[in-house]
């Protein structure tokens, strides 16, 4: 699996320098891997009015739905050159949540400060995300 991660953050650093980010200059690019094996990517895309911005994350999401993508998300990279274990903020962690397999089994895939792979699950980072009860 190490492998699966390792491409799937090489992807993450490609998406990031398409990332359209000139007022906070902090590029991101993301790589999601569904249980399908489809592997869709995004990148930031800022806009001057702040709340109008989409992060990495939820642009490939997106993209993911927009292909007819139906599988849950096994595992995402996240990666910005401006900032080791570059992690999803609060709306895409939510996200996360809506789309993944289960927070147990979902891995966020980060780069730590020895440029190594850092592997996370959802739940670790997002233990009480917001549900419906079932």
């Amino acid at each position: 699996m190490t492998i699966e991660y390792t491409e799937l953050l090489n992807n993450a650093k490609k998406a990031s320098e398409k990332s359209y980010s000139p007022y906070s200059k902090f590029p991101v690019g993301a790589c999601i891997l569904y249980e399908s094996g489809n592997k869709y990517q995004g990148c930031n895309v800022e806009n001057a009015s702040y709340g109008l911005t989409l992060c990495a994350e939820r642009n490939a999401m997106s993209s993911a739905i927009a292909n007819g993508e139906t599988s849950k998300i096994k595992a995402i990279a996240i990666y910005s050159p401006k900032q080791k274990r570059c992690l999803p903020c609060g709306a895409c962690r939510q996200w996360l949540s809506e789309f993944a397999k289960n927070e147990k089994e979902t891995k966020i895939i980060l780069e730590d400060k020895n440029e190594e792979i850092l592997i996370l699950s959802l739940e670790e980072i997002f233990p009480y995300g917001f549900k419906f009860d079932e």
